[in-house]
């Protein structure tokens, strides 16, 4: 693959993934296209070796993956692991506000969004609603995007808050407020929002119980630089480590052992939830396959010594203009290809020998690779491999490519590194 295709790929992705619902789906159409068969966990599988398979648990969490035609129990699982979530606002359930004859979205924050970023850009909003049915245990649930740039936060202007150069704190329940219109008379006040959700579903507005919405940055991705070295982009965390999950999984088939590709939802608020990787899921789901195999449950446990998990999420890179803000040493310079990420505090799930499997595997592909710590007198988060490795115990490592300006409304990364991870997590599926 070259880096042109790849990160036309990694855009077409981030266009398509404006909430954790429409990236499962588009993953899942490129899965199926390449004959990927879809189980339920209730049912009763029959797996076959050389087989290939996925799972969606509750609309926002896929596990895939596929079975070495010569697979034996002893060799045990390939795991690369990324999550499908991203900082946002999410729309409350009895949204509408008005404010003279404004009509505004009642929203809250979901993870560390940077607020000041997302003021004065055209939104959308997208996600999934729940409709009435006949059977109360299976509401009808719809997908939906309306596409339209409906909503905007817009800024207060420097004339009536002279101090806001020095910095402004913004207040979740009143300054972040997204527009979306005017009504002229006032029975217009009522359910604005709801009737016009329920015109773009082609529904009638009583149909509508709930929904999971979220609003979304409807700019587009694109190249930045005199030599386009950097990509500009919303979603990138973790759109990157999605596409590169995705496409190693489809293109790095091994005759030997299990290749899984795990997309969680909810890493951004901890994981700790029903599809998150902080839940018992993606280990139900591996002994159900070792079982189903005809395996035992000692054989799977067993196997556990011989998996390895990639834990795949994007990095700090080098910020040119907070130079002090990074470790002297290992920085994470942008196009400076796979970011190897390791804390002391186990923030990040990487140790030595781990590092030493990718390192070599970098080495031997020559691919573009470097060793990223935090300052020591600072931090910068966690990432779901130490969450996951807690409730799977196999050897893990963290990686994935740098960004700059991470969890803003638009990030920057090197133009170069989305097909070093691409090849990286490749290889790692092929060896």
């Amino acid at each position: 693959m070259k880096k042109e295709k790849c990160n036309k790929e990694l855009m077409e992705l981030v266009s398509h993934g404006v909430s954790p619902f429409h990236a499962v789906d588009y993953v899942t159409e490129q899965l199926k296209e390449e004959g990927y068969e879809e189980l339920r966990i209730k049912d009763k599988w029959k797996l076959k070796k050389g087989g290939k398979y996925y799972i969606i648990h509750h609309g926002t969490t896929l596990i895939a993956f596929t079975i070495g035609k010569e697979f034996e129990a002893e060799q045990g699982f390939r795991i690369a692991a990324s999550h499908t979530d991203f900082p946002c606002f999410r729309i409350k359930i009895n949204p509408e506000m008005t404010e003279e004859k404004y009509e505004k979205l009642n929203v809250e924050s979901y993870g560390g969004l940077i607020l000041n970023t997302w003021m004065d850009r055209p939104l959308s909003v997208a996600g999934r609603v729940a409709l009435k049915s006949n059977d109360v245990f299976r509401p009808n649930m719809k997908l939906v995007d309306l596409k339209k740039q409906i909503a905007t936060i817009p800024n207060l202007a420097i004339h009536m808050n002279r101090d806001i150069n020095k910095g402004v704190e913004l207040n979740k329940q009143t300054d972040t407020l997204p527009v979306v219109g005017m009504f002229e008379e006032e029975k217009e006040k009522k359910e604005f929002f709801l009737k016009y959700l329920a015109k773009e579903l082609g529904v009638e507005k009583e149909e509508i119980i709930n929904f999971d919405l979220n609003l979304y940055v409807a700019e587009q991705p694109s190249y930045v630089g005199m030599e386009d070295e950097f990509i500009s982009a919303p979603r990138l965390d973790n759109m990157t480590s999605v596409h590169a999950v995705q496409t190693a999984l489809l293109m790095g088939e091994r005759k030997q052992g299990i290749n899984v590709g795990a997309f969680f939802d909810h890493e951004e608020i901890g994981s700790k939830t029903k599809q998150g990787a902080g839940s018992m899921l993606l280990n139900h789901i591996m002994e159900k396959i070792y079982l189903s195999l005809g395996y035992s449950e000692l054989e799977y446990k067993s196997a556990m010594d011989s998996s390895m998990l990639l834990a795949v999420d994007v990095g700090h890179g080098y910020h040119p203009n907070q130079n002090k803000k990074h470790d002297p040493v290992n920085k994470g310079a942008l196009n400076g290809g796979v970011s190897i990420k390791q804390a002391a505090s186990q923030s990040y799930a990487t140790d030595s020998e781990g590092i030493a499997v990718v390192t070599q595997i970098c080495e031997k592909y020559k691919i573009k690779h470097a060793q990223f710590t935090n300052r020591s007198d600072g931090t910068s988060g966690s990432t779901l491999g130490s969450i996951a490795s807690a409730m799977l115990p196999v050897m893990t490592v963290d990686v994935g490519v740098p960004l700059v300006a991470m969890h803003s409304a638009r990030e920057l990364m090197g133009s170069e590194d989305q097909l070093s991870l691409v090849k990286l997590v490749k290889e790692y599926f092929a060896i």
